[in-house]
């Protein structure tokens, strides 16, 4: 690894704006943001996830240490892994063998302890909320009223339902509530879709915590916990910076989950990263129809991010796995697999491209792969309307086993930008925009609305809050609302279970399927573990 400072200078950040947190991270003051950014933007996004592996984040950190090697200067834009992944299925966010972010173990466990803060600041609201209530200091609010939860950075289903106020009246009536991961808290999405410290506040103030009897919204700011909020906040909004295992840098800041909140690092390390880099690479959460459609709607369409291009990354293996193939006998040669699962990669290379962006395919390379099921998802993905799909070694040669997906990135980027397409307009009702999110990306015919959806609907529709975009909570394991719905299901009712308001974040929330806000953990947890030198092995 290289001096932080040397990695910050190579890009032209000088060492004046760093804030080094030892000699390998750092953070950087926001007076380091250019006003004019010269950089092409490209998201990184996925097919919908399997066990098999797509390989998302390492072929991030390989097409960056690639273009690095063709001569770009080049930086990347990645979330903060969680704790809960970190100790659960998924183990580290950092990618993997030739090509990852140093220092793993660092990045991957408490960082600069920026989740820290969101947890802090979000559990500060729940205690001021709860002591507001308590002692009836605002009009007709009581406990009963409060919508806000708590939340942990680790996957505990035990917390997802709890009761409070157990012991008697000096500890507030009893009601049930519950936890949700840090992930999906709002303030962790308001911190990453802020534009700076006036936008934090004015975002925290929005945050609705409950509502009185009569029906109004009541905020952080009604019980006054804004300013108390910020001081956690005020390290944590400042994006980090680390480097790719070959020396290109990597700005890590703030981690909202893709199938819960709209899973896309800052606006702030986008812009900081545009200013310097010819080329940034951020990655969005789990498969296109999650992590890419809330870029695109939630992020990009308000803070002048529209991309230049986007990198769908799949692996043969995870496309047998929507063929129907057993995990254990992937690496199993078997080329009518691989044509029964590619419906899944065409349907998102369309739904990328009926965006107005060209899209690159990554196929995340194996070793058990044949030449001729790389060729049919080649041919495939290009039939659909790719611009190129190209193979990628990133996990077993680093940059240089991604320099020909690079000079296809590189290409594809070459012409004027595109004029984007939506696949909803802002003035639409929030009903109007949820039916084109399904059948548009989610290939579904009609939606489904529960009770519950409806009638908050309703409610934040009379607020005048239908004017926010959509941000989806859904299964990650398939384009519909259903986990064991695989393919391209079609001819089906998109469910949607339950709506909620984040208004700080600025976007509703829908609940489809039976989608939780806190996972638990897998039957085998991952074990981590520390050796005599104090080095964390295991991730």
């Amino acid at each position: 690894m290289q001096p932080i400072s040397e990695i910050a200078a190579n890009l032209g950040i000088d060492n004046s704006y760093l804030i080094p947190y030892g000699n390998y991270k750092a953070k950087i003051d926001l007076s380091a943001i250019r006003e004019k950014a010269t950089g092409k933007l490209v998201v990184i996004t996925g097919i919908t996830p399997t066990r098999a592996g797509e390989g998302k984040t390492t072929t991030t950190v390989g097409l960056t240490q690639g273009l690095g090697k063709l001569g770009h200067k080049v930086a990347a834009t990645l979330r903060e892994p969680s704790l809960g992944p970190v100790f659960g299925i998924k183990g580290g966010g950092t990618g993997g063998d030739k090509s990852k972010i140093v220092p793993e173990d660092e990045v991957n466990i408490h960082f600069t302890g920026d989740a820290h803060a969101v947890g802090s600041a979000h559990n500060l609201l729940a205690a001021m909320t709860d002591n507001a209530a308590q002692r009836n200091q605002i009009a007709g609010f009581s406990q009963s009223k409060i919508t806000w939860r708590r939340v942990t950075d680790v996957e505990d289903r035990a917390l997802r339902s709890i009761v409070t106020g157990i012991g008697g009246s000096a500890n507030a009536p009893m009601r049930e509530s519950g936890f949700d991961i840090v992930t999906a808290s709002e303030v962790m999405a308001i911190l990453s879709l802020s534009k700076g410290l006036d936008d934090l506040r004015n975002r925290l103030s929005n945050i609705v915590v409950g509502f009185t009897d009569e029906g109004q919204p009541v905020t952080a700011e009604d019980v006054g916990a804004v300013g108390s909020m910020m001081s956690l906040l005020r390290h944590a909004i400042l994006p980090n910076i680390v480097q790719t295992t070959e020396g290109q840098p990597v700005f890590v800041h703030t981690g909202p989950f893709g199938n819960i909140a709209h899973g896309c690092s800052s606006v702030l390390g986008d812009k900081l990263a545009l200013g310097y880099a010819d080329y940034v690479l951020t990655e969005a959460g789990f498969g296109a129809d999650l992590g890419f459609e809330k870029f695109m709607h939630i992020k990009a369409r308000f803070n002048e991010l529209e991309p230049r291009a986007a990198v769908l990354v799949a692996s043969v293996r995870a496309i047998k796995s929507h063929g129907g193939v057993k995990r254990q006998e992937l690496e199993i040669p078997d080329d009518e697999a691989v044509n029964r699962g590619c419906p899944v990669l065409e349907h998102l290379v369309q739904m990328i491209a009926s965006f107005g962006i060209p899209v690159v395919v990554a196929i995340n390379k194996f070793a058990s792969d044949t030449a001729s099921e790389i060729s049919i998802v080649k041919d495939k993905a290009e039939s659909a309307g790719a611009y190129a799909a190209v193979e990628s070694r990133s996990f077993s040669e680093g940059g240089s086993g991604c320099t020909e997906l690079a000079e296809a990135l590189v290409s594809a980027t070459q012409d004027d930008p595109r004029q984007i397409s939506y696949a909803y307009s802002l003035d639409q009702s929030i009903e109007e925009k949820i039916t084109a999110l399904a059948q548009k990306i989610y290939n579904a015919s009609e939606i489904n609305l529960g009770s519950n959806a409806q009638k908050n609907i309703r409610t934040f529709e009379s607020f005048g809050w239908n004017k926010m975009p959509i941000c989806m909570a859904k299964t990650h394991l398939s384009i519909s609302h259903d986990p064991k719905a695989k393919g391209v299901p079609s001819n089906y009712n998109f469910e949607v279970s339950d709506a909620r308001a984040s208004v700080g974040a600025g976007f509703i929330f829908p609940l489809a399927g039976t989608m939780v806000t806190m996972p638990g953990l897998p039957s085998s947890p991952r074990v981590l573990d520390v050796d005599r030198d104090g080095n964390v092995i295991g991730l």
